[in-house]
């Protein structure tokens, strides 16, 4: 078995940017062993979009027709596993969201191949794969091997791979749908969209975050002030979008979205909880500002100080206002 099938990712039609960035760990799978790279797209709603995925190290986009207009683990299952039947793949990769989360168990299961889920670095070693994951609360890595197993099931992390910039001569192939083998107990009844202030958090290169460190709802607007001036996206913890200080699209984390495309990453008042951490500890700068110096973002953060939040803001402002008079 050789080769990568590769799951993309979308809701009604929106594809989220770890599908592109599969393609990129892909191509790092292809150059350490050699073989066919498939982009698998299910359902009509993408299917105007395979141009996106025409890059460097795609051989073949798999479009395949769905009668389900919304995403359904169960049938995502069963084209996968037809599919790897099929296609004989090495390695099988589905993001490490929502959607992917709900299948990419079920499928290795079925296939009795190796698993392992939220990966963020995926290495051969002699004949065998080994991935990398966080373990232990996000305290230290894990490495693991995949011994016997001639097909593993990948769920990757977002924000982890880059997405190749070169375009691709992928064929095309568009194949029918898969047949249910089970009758569904359940019928899809409607699709809730989140609410939205207009902004994704996914795609802001520099985002400015608070937590429960800011005390008060009243605070918010202060921070707010301070992330416009600054040119930041102002994004949360989880406890702040729970208490309804800011929307559910700012929350940044496991529940929440992954700073996926962020450079910069200054947190006010975050302790840096597993869930939140998931979703920024992979950003390439990180300023961190906590009173409680064993916090666990520091763990993570580039930069760090125990100094008060509220000091720090003022310092900022006066640092911009001083500018602005210069």
């Amino acid at each position: 078995m050789s080769g990568v099938l590769v799951f993309v990712d979308h809701t009604r039609g929106d594809v989220s940017n770890i599908s592109t960035e599969m393609i990129g760990l892909a191509g790092e799978i292809k150059q350490a062993s050699p073989g066919a790279v498939r982009m698998v797209l299910i359902g009509a709603a993408v299917a105007a979009q395979t141009e996106l995925f025409n890059l460097e190290p795609v051989d073949e986009i798999l479009q395949v027709d769905s009668p389900a207009p919304e995403f359904d683990a169960s049938e995502y299952q069963e084209v996968a596993e037809s599919l790897v039947r099929r296609y004989r793949p090495s390695v099988v990769l589905v993001g490490h969201n929502a959607n992917g989360m709900a299948y990419a168990g079920g499928l290795a299961v079925a296939l009795g191949a190796g698993f392992c889920a939220d990966i963020f670095a995926l290495r051969r070693e002699d004949t065998t794969w080994i991935a990398t994951r966080s373990g232990f609360g996000s305290k230290l890595n894990v490495t693991m091997g995949f011994p016997g197993k001639s097909v593993i099931v990948l769920s990757v992390r977002a924000g982890s791979f880059k997405a190749p910039m070169g375009r691709g001569n992928a064929a095309l192939i568009t194949l029918p749908a898969v047949a249910p083998s089970v009758r569904h107990s359940w019928t899809h009844e409607r699709f809730i969209d989140p609410p939205s202030e207009g902004v994704d958090i996914s795609k802001s290169e520099f985002i400015m975050s608070i937590g429960r460190g800011v005390q008060d709802e009243k605070h918010v607007p202060r921070f707010a002030g301070l992330a416009e001036r600054l040119g930041a996206t102002l994004a949360c913890s989880r406890p702040v979008a729970d208490s309804g200080w800011l929307q559910k699209s700012r929350q940044v984390g496991l529940t929440g979205k992954p700073a996926a495309s962020c450079k910069l990453y200054l947190a006010f008042g975050i302790s840096g909880a597993v869930q939140h951490l998931w979703g920024m500890k992979h950003v390439e700068t990180i300023i961190a500002v906590n009173t409680d110096h064993s916090a666990p973002i520091f763990d993570v953060a580039t930069f760090g100080t125990t100094t008060d939040l509220f000091a720090i803001a003022d310092s900022i402002d006066k640092a911009l206002d001083a500018k602005r008079g210069a």
